[in-house]
């Protein structure tokens, strides 16, 4: 068995099981090293914080220094309220990856999220967006919440991967969906990445042990008192929780304990 085993999504492998976005740092600088230090391959930005040829933003600034022949962008639709918002923003995205020097990338984390105050995903728009959007040869891996059904669908209508959120987004409370996650994943023709709500290494551990083919972590590393060794532990974090998941966990015993070697059984002289 090849424990170290690749992710692929839609034919592209990865090495690394960890996704990392680029909000919420303090400075483009603090990103950076994080992202550095985290060993991820994937790094998503926010289509809508970048101007090309400008640096009024993190984003911005994170396009000029990060090396882009060593990362694979995922352009992400964030701030989109409809589908028609989000399909707009995965155009750009794709104009994006261009600009970069990755003209082959057609990835795009399509975020839909029409509810303003609790951040939760619009299931229809969606779905919509992400049907238009492979007919136009995207690469969708669409954000949602841990919904099976709706996951089924997205799964039907050619999503190459689905990202359920963990609990609300920034909110750091962990998976708190696991039973609807789990069936998420037991159903899945597709590798699922846990998205929003992992606030800490054994948030990250626990979905790798459950099944998940990688985790997406922002503000869990962005917002810690010391991003860089954050970021360090979320590594080793999903290399455990990996393995954990292959090797197989010893099952629960729920009849009883195991009971210590019996004095009689002790042969004393």
């Amino acid at each position: 068995m090849n424990i170290e085993d690749p992710i692929n999504i839609a034919g592209k492998t990865f090495e690394s099981r960890l996704i990392v976005g680029t909000g919420r740092y303090k400075d483009s600088y603090d990103a950076y090293s994080t992202i550095r230090n985290s060993g991820c391959e994937i790094v998503t930005l926010a289509v809508g914080r970048i101007k090309i040829g400008k640096k009024n933003s993190i984003e911005e600034e994170l396009i000029d220094i990060l090396d882009w022949k060593k990362l694979w962008i995922l352009p992400n639709t964030a701030g989109a309220r409809t589908a028609e918002e989000a399909i707009k923003l995965a155009l750009l995205g794709r104009e994006l990856t261009k600009q970069i020097g990755q003209p082959e990338n057609n990835f795009v984390k399509l975020e839909v999220i029409s509810d303003s105050q609790y951040l939760l995903p619009d299931p229809i728009g969606t779905l919509n967006a992400a049907t238009f959007l492979i007919k136009k040869g995207f690469i969708v891996l669409p954000y949602i919440n841990a919904d099976p059904i709706l996951a089924e669908h997205l799964q039907d209508i050619g999503c190459s991967s689905i990202m359920p959120l963990g609990s609300p987004i920034g909110s750091g409370q962990g998976i708190k969906n696991l039973s609807n996650i789990e069936i998420i994943i037991q159903k899945s023709k597709v590798p699922i990445i846990i998205d929003a709500g992992i606030g800490t290494s054994s948030d990250a551990t626990l979905a790798l042990e459950m099944g998940a083919s990688a985790v997406l972590i922002n503000t869990a590393l962005a917002k810690a008192s010391n991003p860089q060794v954050m970021a360090q532990a979320m590594n080793l974090a999903v290399k455990a929780g990996r393995k954990a998941y292959l090797a197989g966990r010893a099952p629960r015993f729920e009849g009883g304990y195991a009971s210590p070697t019996s004095i009689k059984d002790i042969d004393l002289y």
